[in-house]
């Protein structure tokens, strides 16, 4: 196994990337504008990749975007606004989250603080720790760490709905020619109540 830098935020950087994820989406869906980090914590200059998951807390809720990257070379602070950005746009679940969502939406960031790329995938994966990634020749996908707790998916089962949405075969990830890198991190969210954000 291989591993990269590592990251750590306070609660305080993340209830920031939070808020800065939120500022992006708002600016983009109300002004079709994208925000810029401004004068940023010191956290936000690591070089490390973040997603962005953006979800409908009307009636049963539903993902209405999540972007993102994890092998990004860009500063933590454009990284979020650019996840969000993408989070937000009809690229990532179809259609554009549009203004009069935003008020129905929970916003969560995912910061990545380690990878680790594994030979041995279900041995080596942690529910609730990882989130994962998948390529194999042009074929790429990956899963927030949130997820399959949420679903109550065994680790094997995680690893094969990675594998379908990269729109590879769901054993995939039991294949030599097939990448399995596994996504260490913080999440952090906004409450569905409206309450202060907390870490998952």
């Amino acid at each position: 196994m291989s591993e990269a830098q590592t990251v750590q935020l306070s609660y305080d950087d993340g209830a920031r990337a939070v808020e800065l994820a939120r500022e992006a989406v708002e600016s983009f869906v109300r002004h079709g504008q994208r925000e810029q980090p401004g004068s940023m914590r010191e956290a936000f200059y690591a070089r490390t990749g973040a997603f962005v998951r953006l979800e409908s807390t009307r009636g049963r809720g539903r993902l209405r975007g999540c972007a993102g990257a994890w092998d990004t070379s860009d500063q933590l602070g454009h990284a979020i606004v650019e996840a969000a950005i993408k989070a937000a746009s009809d690229d990532s679940c179809g259609s554009e989250v549009e203004p009069k969502e935003l008020d129905n939406i929970t916003v969560s960031v995912f910061v990545v603080s380690n990878t680790v790329l594994t030979n041995d995938p279900a041995e080596d994966l942690k529910i609730g720790t990882h989130g994962v990634s998948v390529d194999s020749g042009n074929a790429h996908g990956w899963l927030y760490p949130t997820v399959p707790v949420e679903n109550g998916w065994s680790a094997a089962e995680f690893l094969s709905r990675t594998c379908r949405k990269a729109k590879l075969s769901p054993t995939a990830w039991q294949e030599e020619d097939t990448m399995v890198t596994l996504i260490e991190g913080q999440v952090f969210r906004e409450r569905a109540d409206g309450g202060a954000v907390e870490e998952l």
